[in-house]
């Protein structure tokens, strides 16, 4: 791939790469958090909680990308504090791009998992607990093995999610060669000059590539796992 790839190109598909995984990891604690709380929650403002999550997705990126800007932006009051007191830059930086990838993939990886939540009998956790189990043992017992393949598919859902955001991306970090400029981006920036369409339609093999590699992954691994749950 790497001779096959330009060093622009390749560069566009590592830091994509980097993005996607890191803006994954980023998501997937609050994400589970976020998919307990409205599966199983029942408190004041679940539904305030509900809209927010899945806000990304009815906003149009570039709206997302632009609250980003004024929010984590160096004069923004998040961006900074995060400035002054840690010395950390998100606008215009690689870490800006994998909070915008997290922030877009979060409603999906959140509805994944909370589907899978939702589906599990209550009934089965419950008789857990009246056998003395705790909450966190009856959660690590017998939730999470029967929730495992809706946590793969939102993994993967965020990932590619994230591999292709574009709008917010852009807005919040720009396209910079080789700081920010990732696989989107740099199919944009490839067709907007004479000559560019052979890179980009490289590019485009190897997000296809990356999206087909990673769905097999994720059926493979939860068919393993409802074998493991099924015992057969």
């Amino acid at each position: 791939m790497i001779d096959w790839l330009g060093p622009d190109e390749w560069q566009a598909v590592a830091l994509s790469l980097k993005v996607s995984l890191w803006a994954t990891l980023l998501s997937l604690p609050f994400g589970l958090i976020c998919a307990l709380a409205l599966a199983r929650g029942r408190f004041f403002g679940r539904e305030v909680l509900n809209w927010l999550v899945h806000l990304p997705l009815v906003l149009p990126p570039v709206v997302t990308g632009y609250l980003l800007l004024l929010g984590f932006g160096r004069q923004g009051p998040i961006g900074s504090l995060l400035d002054s007191l840690f010395g950390i830059t998100l606008a215009f930086q690689w870490t800006g791009a994998a909070l915008a990838a997290s922030i877009m993939a979060f409603p999906l990886m959140v509805r994944a998992m909370r589907l899978a939540i939702e589906a599990v009998d209550p009934k089965l956790e419950e008789a857990a607990a009246t056998l003395g189990a705790s909450r966190l043992r009856v959660f690590s017992t017998v939730t999470l093995p029967l929730i495992l393949p809706g946590i793969i598919a939102g993994v993967v859902l965020a990932f590619a999610k994230a591999m292709g955001e574009f709008g917010a991306t852009i807005t919040f970090v720009s396209n910079i060669p080789g700081e920010t400029r990732t696989v989107p981006s740099a199919i944009y920036a490839f067709l907007q000059v004479p000559g560019g369409e052979s890179s980009a339609l490289r590019l485009v093999g190897v997000a296809v590539a990356i999206a087909i590699g990673a769905l097999i992954l994720s059926e493979w691994l939860s068919r393993k796992i409802a074998h493991r749950i099924s015992g057969t």
